[in-house]
């Protein structure tokens, strides 16, 4: 987590002290939820080790997998952390992982102790809003294959431990069409 805050160049070595300080470490077992649908968000996680997938469930009732977030990456039900209103996500791990959990409170009150954690707070949602529009425009430009070269060049480690019922979910494509991407791409 410290690598991962320096690299904004904005937090001094005693802020940057006082979160790891004020964070609990928490070991999710394969399956174990960060957050379920229906519950207000009050902490953001740094994933150390491990992977989640962030889920929801829609009007037929089938999960719809929109993230995935990888070690070194912090990870929270946003909306539901910013507005402190119930969430329709859900976020799991996807394999063993271990997470410094931060408290909201805790971000609260770094934020009015020093404008670099605002700057930081603005930089992160601003990463955050880019992360997400880049989503929003591979889902509607890209193809499923398109999708699944740039998930294997980006993050080729992380998706031995992906359930392909997931990935599928996330390209939005049938398990069977990703099968043949799959194939197609192996030759």
């Amino acid at each position: 987590m410290e690598q991962f805050l320096n690299s904004f160049g904005v937090l001094t070595d005693e802020e940057i002290a006082s979160i790891q300080k004020s964070g609990e470490k928490r070991s999710f077992k394969k399956g174990g939820f960060f957050i379920r649908e229906g519950q207000v968000c009050d902490t953001v996680g740094f994933v150390q080790s491990g992977c989640f997938r962030s889920y929801y469930h829609n009007a037929l009732g089938d999960e719809v997998t929109y993230c995935f977030t990888f070690s070194n990456y912090f990870m929270t039900a946003y909306s539901s952390f910013i507005a402190q209103h119930k969430t329709v996500e859900n976020i799991h791990a996807i394999a063993d992982a271990d997470v410094i959990c931060i408290p909201r409170d805790v971000f609260m009150r770094l934020e009015q102790s020093s404008v670099n954690w605002l700057r930081l707070a603005k930089m992160i949602a601003e990463q955050e809003f880019i992360r997400m529009e880049q989503r929003i425009f591979s889902l509607l430009t890209e193809t499923a294959e398109m999708k699944y070269k740039d998930l294997l060049k980006r993050n080729p480690e992380y998706l031995q431990m992906i359930p392909l019922n997931y990935l599928a979910s996330y390209l939005g494509i049938t398990q069977r069409h990703l099968s043949r991407i799959r194939k197609s791409i192996s030759i």
